[in-house]
């Protein structure tokens, strides 16, 4: 990668990595024997997979991580298989594996270890290793869950620490580590209806509730709110306002790891305004989920037709539809 690409490279930082394997099976029959039709392995974590949809559309990026054990080896063997520029800091625990099941009609079951402990000095590693690769413009994007034991203000202390450095900062996660990040005031958070749902406590219905929910984040300092609705498409909250748009519908292939490359999209194309950047996001999610395992999209699988951002005067009427799959 040459100093300029360098220079402007997202910062993908993954504190709970993970080796994720799926296995695809016509339906998945709960206690009986399940002949497989394919199988996948991919290194995993958020941020992991946003920095592999990135580098699959020329877009530079790096990914840190820490890795340990075994298991540690075959995410950096495969990283590396793949031209990822990663960071990787070497820990005493073993790095987690994930195993998914691809069902035919594109019905998906995950199971996720906790993944190792970080020892302060670990975390401390890992995070220096970051800093010292961040550079002034460019993004830094904390993703995932959070190690096991570790604070649930672990990110937003972290947050602080790049914006010194000139960075603007990306949060990807759920739960406490969602709301105590708020406080922070990232230039960017991106949950899914569900995390979001949880972040203000309380249901939402429709996309109406769901930019009252994002401009709640905005009071708390956040620059902007992305919020990932599947199939009902995607809403962004700014400071220019409110931004809906939806994508094409999809018979789904593998659902897991599409909010990292709708994300990375997002990033991508931010420069190139909101509306561009919200295209790029919602064509790359609608890529990823009609590919295996956590494969990330490439330019020949990004459909650009694929997404619809609606013109500001639509956007009200718009907003009433109930979201896909919430109660």
């Amino acid at each position: 990668m040459g100093a300029n690409g360098q220079d402007r490279a997202v910062l993908a930082i993954t504190l709970n990595p993970s080796l994720d394997r799926t296995v695809e099976v016509p339906r998945l029959r709960i206690g009986e024997v399940n002949r497989a039709t394919g199988g996948h392995l991919h290194p995993g974590g958020k941020g992991v997979n946003v920095t592999r949809a990135l580098l699959a559309n020329g877009v530079a990026a790096r990914a840190v991580l820490p890795v340990g054990g075994s298991v540690g080896s075959q995410v950096v063997d495969l990283l590396g298989a793949e031209g990822v520029d990663a960071i990787t800091v070497a820990i005493t625990g073993q790095t987690r594996s994930n195993v998914t099941i691809a069902e035919a009609d594109g019905t998906v079951t995950k199971i996720n270890e906790p993944g190792p402990a970080l020892a302060d000095h670990e975390l401390d590693a890992v995070v220096e290793a970051a800093l010292g690769a961040t550079r002034p413009g460019a993004w830094v994007v904390l993703c995932g869950s959070l190690p096991a034991g570790a604070p649930a203000d672990t990110y937003a202390r972290m947050v602080p620490r790049f914006v010194e450095r000139g960075a603007r900062v990306a949060v990807d996660t759920s739960g406490p580590a969602l709301v105590e990040a708020l406080a922070a005031c990232p230039a960017l958070v991106k949950p899914n209806a569900e995390e979001l749902a949880e972040a203000v406590g309380r249901r939402l219905r429709n996309r109406s509730d769901v930019v009252e929910a994002a401009r709640e984040l905005r009071s708390a300092g956040v620059g902007a709110v992305l919020v990932s609705l599947g199939p009902a498409g995607a809403v962004l909250v700014d400071a220019d306002g409110v931004l809906v748009g939806t994508s094409v519908a999809i018979a789904p292939r593998s659902t897991v790891g599409a909010g990292d490359a709708f994300l990375a999209g997002f990033l991508s194309a931010h420069d190139g305004g909101r509306r561009a950047a919200m295209a790029a996001a919602l064509a790359w999610g609608a890529a990823a989920v009609q590919l295996p395992g956590t494969q990330m999209p490439g330019p020949s699988d990004v459909d650009p037709a694929a997404a619809v951002v609606l013109p500001d005067n639509e956007t009200d009427a718009f907003l009433p539809q109930p979201l896909v799959g919430t109660a």
